[in-house]
């Protein structure tokens, strides 16, 4: 029999609704494995009262025949989301002690679905990183190894935690946000699906902002059905979130089996980066070729401002980061220093609360805002957006789909680009336009490196077009055939 950890989602609620497994053992033998792989510190905080709890609700409801879309069904939730009674931190020092008395908008529904809770992942302080090296409760360590070569490698960011949990079998899915890539990079650099949907697709409420023009919940789950089905129960129109779209949840999983026959897949030159390594090149013409072979056309394509998408994106998301992380004083809640007077206690709270990076972010942030810069840098990057965003405009009107590498490297060790922080952004470089210009975006496994790690393939879409992000990322999922399962330290 398939070890319990070892279902796919979309398996395990099978096995749940024939009553082959029950909720209740399902969740033991997630925290077991929990228990088992701490020491890829993918969790900050384990709740196995609440998922026993809850298992045992969802084992009830079965019997009754009143069972709901995720019944039973164990899931993580990264540590950016609110939950009523459990602390909810950001990853960081100033957030070390919260336990908020609400819920976020998205865990709330996800419970309302009959999932079952079994904690809160780790991630990069305030969703800042790219690496899951940032965070106050520290480093996030990939599942995966290079062939030959024991060191520790990074699961990518923000949301490292997650995707490691979901690639080491720890959970069955998980949430986690996206500001510039941190549900797609992580996904590439653990072999899992990990889908941003567009702007307003999932409400933002309960979710600890970080740049709140560019932030978005999404899934990470281990296949592209596991991903539709955990999306379709996390979006929705939320009263709450001024951000949050009232537009139509579509049945995600469905759009599955409708395939790419007819479709026009565009392939942008510019995505083709001096020093890209080969294999990220050659895995994409074998994306390209999967798609031609499942019946989809090719278009090459022009976005001719995506040169300026990285540059753009680390003045716009730190000038927000500034103003949204300025409520962090310690005075209302949180971390406290105290001090001679008011601005002792600002500054001693803040420095002591807030990580290297966190600080770096805020005062790029607090200087693109400031007077005699704003229209130098801020203003410019938001006119520089406007026209990221008609090129994508302009290249829907001739395809359907976008194909693009999802990084540029598969994942590298922990510390070895530590130092500089501007080789460390550079891992955005394929997934910050979609934030952007507001799009879907996903990322496949595809393939290995010449090391034995994963490799994505990413699949962006037009707005609320998430359908067809699903199509093309099974086609692919398909095609790829990929079943290569991490091989840590002795335990998985």
């Amino acid at each position: 029999m398939t070890a319990l950890t070892d279902f796919t989602l979309a398996d395990a609620r099978a096995a749940l609704a024939k009553k082959q497994v029950s909720a209740k053992e399902l969740a033991e033998a997630h925290l077991v494995a929990i228990e088992r792989l701490k020491d890829l510190n993918a969790f900050i905080t384990v709740t196995p009262e609440r998922a026993l709890a809850d298992a045992a609700a969802a084992d009830a409801r079965i019997a009754r025949g009143e069972a709901r879309p995720l019944e039973g069904i164990p899931l993580a939730i990264k540590d950016l989301f609110c939950t009523s009674g459990i602390r909810s931190t950001a990853a960081s020092r100033i957030l070390g002690t919260f336990i908020p008395p609400y819920e976020s908008t998205v865990s709330a529904k996800l419970w309302a679905a009959g999932a079952v809770c079994l904690g809160k992942t780790n991630l990069d302080e305030f969703a800042m990183g790219s690496s899951n090296t940032t965070s106050a409760f520290g480093t996030v360590v990939n599942p995966w190894r290079r062939r030959g070569d024991n060191r520790d490698l990074v699961p990518g960011g923000s949301s490292g935690g997650s995707a490691a949990a979901v690639a080491a079998r720890l959970c069955l899915g998980a949430t986690a946000t996206d500001t510039g890539g941190s549900i797609r990079q992580p996904a590439a650099f653990t072999g899992t699906v990990g889908i941003k949907p567009t702007y307003g697709r999932c409400s933002r409420w309960g979710i600890v902002a970080f740049a709140s023009s560019l932030d978005q919940a999404g899934p990470i789950a281990r296949t592209v059905r596991d991903a539709a089905i955990l999306l379709r129960e996390m979006s929705g129109h939320d009263p709450k979130d001024s951000t949050s779209a009232d537009v139509a949840v579509k049945d995600f999983e469905a759009a599955l089996g409708q395939g790419v026959a007819g479709l026009r897949i565009g392939v942008p030159k510019e995505y083709r980066l001096d020093g890209m390594a080969p294999e990220i090149e050659a895995l994409w013409q074998q994306g390209i070729a999967w798609l031609k072979e499942a019946g989809a056309t090719i278009h090459d394509i022009s976005l001719p401002h995506t040169r300026y998408a990285l540059p753009t994106y680390y003045i716009v998301a730190p000038a927000e980061a500034s103003s949204n992380l300025a409520r962090y004083d310690g005075v209302r809640y949180g971390l406290r220093v105290d001090g001679g007077d008011l601005d002792d206690l600002y500054e001693a709270t803040r420095g002591a609360g807030f990580g290297a990076e966190v600080r770096r972010r805020i005062l790029i942030g607090t200087y693109v805002l400031s007077a005699g810069y704003y229209d130098a840098y801020y203003l410019k990057a938001q006119k520089v957006r406007a026209l990221i965003q008609r090129d994508f405009d302009e290249a829907y009107r001739s395809v359907d789909a976008i194909l693009t590498p999802a990084t540029p490297s598969s994942a590298f060790a922990i510390g070895e680009k530590q130092d500089d922080p501007v080789t460390m952004y550079l891992n955005d470089v394929f997934t910050v336009p979609a934030n952007l210009a507001g799009l879907p975006g996903i990322s496949v496994p595809a393939g290995l490196d010449a090391s034995g790690l994963p490799l994505g393939l990413q699949v962006l879409g037009r707005a609320f077009d998430e359908e067809t992000v699903f199509r093309v990322a099974a086609a692919i999922e398909a095609a790829a055939g990929f079943d290569t399962l991490p091989q840590v330290r002795a335990g998985i």
